[in-house]
């Protein structure tokens, strides 16, 4: 049950990196980040970048990419049967500092709840020239925050 991380999804423009833990086995299928239909990442960011009716993956990618928004994993690879995140064991990192380091554009690292926070402190310490915050996961496991209060959450991660 070894599963791999992707690439990350950066540019030059990129101030925001979010980081989830793993994806997830609807995703790997898929091949995009965050393809469960249940995961609200995407319902969060249409919301918040003010594009409901971005739907294609490509479109999304550019979307997040045009507002100076990056995605990865802190997992590189991890042996994890499913997808829900307590199950992640054997992880090893994504080499994170050494995408900060080549990327000094980015000034925030945003993780997609407690599990990717966790792994990456771990693994890593943090940077004195970027801002750490941890914010409620986007994943269905994550009942108990609504779609809401996700958004009230999540809003810090626009940039003016």
């Amino acid at each position: 049950m070894l599963k791999k991380s992707f690439l990350p999804l950066i540019n030059g423009k990129t101030k925001t990196l979010i980081l989830g833990s793993l994806p997830g086995d609807r995703s790997l299928e898929q091949n995009e980040y965050y393809a469960h239909p249940q995961n609200r990442f995407w319902k969060v960011i249409r919301h918040l970048l003010n594009s409901p009716d971005v739907t294609n993956y490509t479109d999304k990618i550019n979307l997040l990419l045009d507002h100076g928004i990056g995605l990865w994993d802190v997992c590189a690879e991890a042996a994890r049967p499913g997808s829900m995140d307590l199950a992640i064991k054997d992880e090893s990192p994504n080499q994170i500092m050494a995408l900060l380091q080549e990327n000094p554009t980015i000034k925030q690292v945003v993780f997609n709840g407690q599990k990717a926070y966790n792994l990456y402190l771990k693994y890593f310490e943090k940077k004195e020239d970027i801002i750490y915050v941890c914010l409620p996961s986007t994943s269905p496991a994550n009942a108990k925050t609504n779609l809401e209060k996700l958004i009230e959450h999540w809003r810090m991660i626009i940039s003016d």
